[in-house]
């Protein structure tokens, strides 16, 4: 049986052949619509269910934020960041100046360390040159006495 022999009989009406094909084609396409509308329609339910909530409150909030922000001058922030950047150099510069510094405060430690050092060594030694001149004194007056006896023994009439 071909399409061309099939006959279909809908209300008092024949329909055959190609026809038959082109009625179910349009039926289709109407049947598709109408289920495209109903899904396009349950999908506009749905988005008119959902509440939207009061933007008010959210509109001040915005508007808080823009006085403090206009309260604060954000805007030379900019130039307040560029003022600390050069700020920070210079303390880094003199930090390591000052670093330079103690390593000379340092070495002049070490130095004065060493000067107290060979201080010491001195006054010890300058003691004992005390006491060596002490020994010399009694050894000149020693020889000195010698001689004076000497003298006397050589010329005992004077």
């Amino acid at each position: 049986m071909s399409i061309e022999d099939s006959e279909l009989k809908i209300g008092g009406q024949t329909f055959k052949g190609a026809w038959i094909a082109v009625v179910l084609a349009i039926g289709s396409t109407i049947g598709g619509g109408v289920w495209t509308a109903s899904s396009l329609y349950s999908r506009l339910e749905a988005v008119e269910a959902i509440q939207v909530p009061d933007i008010v409150p959210l509109e001040e909030k915005i508007l808080l934020i823009e006085q403090e922000l206009t309260a604060n001058d954000v805007s030379k922030l900019q130039g307040k960041l560029a003022e600390l950047g050069t700020n920070l150099v210079v303390i880094k510069d003199q930090q390591a100046g000052l670093l330079l510094i103690q390593k000379q405060v340092t070495d002049v430690e070490k130095s004065v360390t060493e000067m107290q050092t060979i201080v010491k060594k001195a006054e010890l030694v300058v003691k004992d040159v005390e006491g060596f001149e002490g020994e010399i004194k009694v050894l000149k007056r020693e020889i000195q006495d010698l001689w004076d006896g000497m003298d006397e023994l050589y010329n005992p009439l004077k």
